[in-house]
């Protein structure tokens, strides 16, 4: 019986897993790609994660194999480097996980919606309807948000896309931001296109969207991506 050469070689890249004599002849039909498996906690670990099904489906390294949460390939390789970003500041105290940043009119909808739901996740959130003062102006407040939070969730709704260039938001701004890979773009009700068409830094990032998902999924993705 052929044995498999995982163990001593490995099956890192496609080749390998083909020149296995136990392996070989399964790739390409049915093969699953295992990454080396990672803590998911501190010292920002590698950005790999488990591809667990051939129908386009994975399984990042951060999330349990018990848990009943899916992914989508895109959605894994957009949160890997928030997560990288989450382990490495694991240390730092008194952070909350998320900044949830929102339009002023999504605050008792959607926005509201989204956070009671992380917080039953066990979530801790830094909500602009509690913890930042009125008047100050979003891109303000989303850097003192950032700045004692983890990482940053933007909820891009129609009414967000309507403020977005009345509060005169700079690319170079923007871009610092997202250069830190702290911010999940959340869109809701809207699409990645029109944001695009407002923001093409914040747009051309991507994130999760309720058009693909239920905001109760969307909560406990993000859950799962803070957890340590």
């Amino acid at each position: 019986m052929a044995r498999c050469t995982a163990p001593v070689h490995g099956h890192r890249t496609a080749s390998a897993a083909a020149a296995c004599p136990a392996c070989g002849g399964r790739y390409g039909r049915s093969y699953s790609y295992s990454a080396p498996s990672y803590s998911s906690s501190g010292g920002g670990g590698s950005g790999h994660s488990r591809v667990t099904g051939s129908g386009g489906g994975a399984r990042p390294r951060w999330s349990r194999a018990s848990s009943p949460v899916s992914y989508t390939t895109a959605e894994v390789l957009a949160l890997t480097p928030i997560r990288r970003t989450v382990e490495n500041r694991a240390t730092q105290p008194d952070l909350r996980d998320v900044f949830l940043c929102h339009a002023w009119d999504d605050r008792q909808g959607a926005a509201k919606e989204l956070h009671d739901l992380l917080v039953s996740c066990g979530v801790s959130v830094w909500f602009s309807e509690k913890d930042v003062g009125l008047g100050v102006p979003l891109m303000r407040a989303i850097d003192k948000g950032l700045a004692n939070s983890r990482i940053g969730l933007v909820l891009v709704t129609p009414a967000l896309l309507l403020r977005l260039p009345k509060e005169g938001i700079a690319d170079r701004e923007l871009s610092a931001l997202l250069a830190r890979d702290q911010l999940v773009p959340i869109v809701h009700n809207t699409t990645y296109e029109a944001l695009r068409e407002v923001s093409p830094l914040l747009g051309s990032r991507s994130g999760l969207s309720t058009a693909e998902d239920t905001m109760a999924n969307v909560a406990a993705k993000l859950a799962e991506l803070v957890a340590l």
